[in-house]
């Protein structure tokens, strides 16, 4: 499965963070956004290209519980997640392009202090 959506693959994207350490590429979207929909394409070709990782959509009109107390103001917004630590969190032009590149250096990317991102989204889907 390239992406998970967690309104409907929750099982299966429990099972498949359950005993990993994947890294979590998190797109936060809404279903009446025609970028986002433009985007969702491209974003599901990425994970394809990378199945090491863990690509993850969320409505966050459907699901606002899995971005904490944190607001989207511009889409896509994006997440990236270790189990322990967010490496990234915020808005990218809607050119998948520039999410490869992010994942690329994905390495050197340093965690983000607490207060400038969501809480972690594993514990928020009910995976250890």
């Amino acid at each position: 499965m390239p992406i998970y959506d967690t309104q409907h693959d929750l099982a299966s994207l429990k099972a498949r963070l359950d005993g990993n350490d994947d890294l979590l590429v998190v797109c936060y979207c809404a279903a009446w956004c025609d970028t986002c929909t433009q985007y969702r394409r491209d974003f599901t070709a990425l994970a394809e290209r990378h199945p090491g990782h863990v690509f993850v959509w969320v409505d966050i009109e459907e699901q606002p519980e899995l971005l904490g107390d944190e607001d989207v103001e511009n889409f896509p917004t994006v997440l990236l997640q270790t189990p322990e630590n967010t490496l990234f969190f915020g808005t990218q032009l809607p050119y998948v392009s520039h999410l490869e590149r992010l994942l690329e250096r994905a390495d050197e990317l340093r965690p983000l202090g607490p207060g400038h991102c969501p809480p972690l989204l594993r514990p928020l889907l009910g995976s250890p």
